[in-house]
């Protein structure tokens, strides 16, 4: 589609489709927009469009809608995205810029951005492959009860108690503290998983030492922070915003069953966002079909990778009807993840 009126008319039909969720006539376009044509001309163009698969008539002597195609076209032509306020902008520092747990951060992330889109928003714990153990920390809670805390450069906080079978006064914990960050500090996750701790053990250190009375201590604590390093991998998506979903309910009608089925699969929903990855573009919008399950086949998917600075990257994204305002949820998604990675970064 080479024609620029075409195209200004797909654009016409996009946005007034948007706005109205009724077909778009030729007389619409005409009051609606300064294109210099008659209404006839806008119908030859449409009956163009319409042969070309962007557009379609869903009844007869109605308006046309536009398609998958129509949708994807006016996407990839976008070049004026609806910047948010000020007061959008301030809203996102201020919930998502606080010196809190990655947990809680995320948790109000995906709130933010479903409020400001009115859409379902997702978003994808940290990828940990490249992500470091930044701290462990070593806490008595009683003579043989001892709470290992890992934390990693990511924001990720994972937390354990281990029994010992004797007890543990403050000088060894100090002791125990000090062995396992100089074992465990600044590693990657991936390298804590694929090799067994006990291979990072000095033999001529008295404190691991076989027969030292602090090597069984040290032997917990070390499966300790391998079973938390295991958990900081495990895969998870946290979503808001599904009430959104359910007031486009018409849009959707029999098929708004199985998405809301297909969301309470988490693995359906991370394939989605790691298949998006491939694209490898700043913001990735998967339209109708063009998503790989089924059950989204009539809706479209925004979403942008956050936190890739420092190594340890997921996705966000914003999920509705494929009659979604794409300028503004690509604005949005876009600061939102910049925001979110910026927050990362200071962690």
């Amino acid at each position: 589609m080479n024609e620029s009126r075409r195209a200004q008319v797909l654009r016409a039909i996009v946005e007034d489709f948007v706005a109205t969720n009724e077909p778009v006539g030729s007389k619409a376009i005409v009051q609606r927009h300064t294109l210099g044509v008659s209404p006839a001309t806008i119908r030859n163009d449409m009956a163009a469009l319409e042969q070309e698969g962007y557009i379609a008539q869903p009844h007869t002597s109605a308006g046309r809608i536009p398609t998958d195609l129509g949708y994807r076209t006016f996407v990839d032509h976008l070049e004026e995205f609806k910047p948010l306020s000020q007061a959008e902008r301030r809203a996102i520092s201020q919930l998502i810029d606080r010196n809190v747990d990655l947990d809680d951060m995320l948790e109000r992330t995906v709130r933010v951005l479903a409020g400001l889109t009115h859409q379902v928003a997702l978003i994808q714990y940290p990828s940990v492959s490249m992500a470091r153990i930044k701290h462990i920390e070593v806490v008595g809670l009683a003579p043989s009860r001892i709470l290992v805390v890992l934390i990693t450069d990511a924001g990720q906080v994972e937390q354990k108690i281990v029994a010992t079978s004797r007890s543990v006064d403050e000088e060894e914990l100090h002791t125990v503290r000090d062995r396992i960050n100089s074992e465990f500090s600044g590693r990657k996750l991936s390298h804590v998983m694929a090799d067994h701790p006990d291979r990072e053990a000095t033999e001529d250190s008295e404190s691991s030492a076989p027969d030292s009375p602090l090597a069984e201590v040290l032997a917990s604590i070390r499966a300790a922070v391998a079973d938390l390093v295991a958990a900081s991998r495990e895969e998870r998506i946290i979503m808001a915003g599904t009430a959104n979903l359910a007031r486009s309910g018409k849009e959707f009608g029999e098929k708004m069953a199985p998405i809301l089925e297909a969301f309470e699969e988490q693995v359906v929903l991370l394939r989605l966002l790691t298949s998006m990855a491939e694209d490898q573009a700043e913001i990735s919008v998967r339209i109708g079909r063009e998503n790989s399950h089924e059950s989204f086949s009539s809706t479209s998917l925004v979403a942008a990778e956050y936190g890739q600075e420092s190594g340890s990257s997921a996705r966000l994204a914003v999920l509705g009807p494929t009659r979604m305002d794409y300028p503004m949820t690509i604005s949005a998604v876009r600061a939102v993840a910049k925001y979110v990675s910026s927050a990362l970064e200071r962690s």
